[in-house]
């Protein structure tokens, strides 16, 4: 059985990429983590959500972070679209100080196709999907109805507290 399944009338996608930044211009960070993932052409964006500004989520005592998600079509192995993500991260000035610390910009895969893989460095689909609002808000744009473990993200959405996340004009 699939791990993900989506209505055939949504666009065709591969993957879902999660992105959020909380240090320095927030949505050109992730405007331009958009187009360094898809400049060589081996990614091609699909959909992209609206942005959002979040609470912090696991380290609170830092700035808002400003979140959304694209789904992409791609040729990528999981493992290569990860590490595409990674050296962009690494590109863009992040350094790695502390879990869940203050980042210039986040890339997660969220979701690949049908693929499950439980990795020390890459599980998908991700484990913490139906509790972060700051990955769901950005997931019911693009696919509400999105099924992630027999679960769509509409239901995960209304299954937990959203009221800190709004949408950036």
């Amino acid at each position: 059985m699939s791990a993900i399944s989506s209505p055939p009338d949504r666009p065709a996608f591969d993957c879902i990429v999660a992105l959020g930044s909380n240090l320095g211009d927030k949505a050109a960070n992730i405007d331009r983590a958009i187009e360094l993932l898809t400049e060589v052409g081996d990614v091609r964006l699909v959909a992209r959500s609206r942005n959002y500004a979040t609470e912090p989520w696991g380290k609170t005592d830092q700035d808002w972070f400003v979140n959304a998600a694209i789904a992409v079509a791609t040729s990528l192995s999981p493992r290569l679209l990860l590490r595409r993500c990674k050296d962009i991260e690494r590109s863009m000035g992040r350094v790695e100080t502390e879990r869940w610390g203050p980042r210039i910009i986040d890339l997660d895969l969220l979701v690949y196709r049908g693929i499950s893989i439980d990795e020390p460095d890459l599980v998908l689909p991700h484990p913490h999907i139906g509790a972060r609002a700051f990955v769901l808000a950005p997931l019911m744009d693009l696919d509400p109805d999105l099924v992630v473990g027999g679960t769509t993200v509409r239901e995960m959405y209304d299954a937990i507290d959203t009221s800190s996340v709004r949408v950036l004009a």
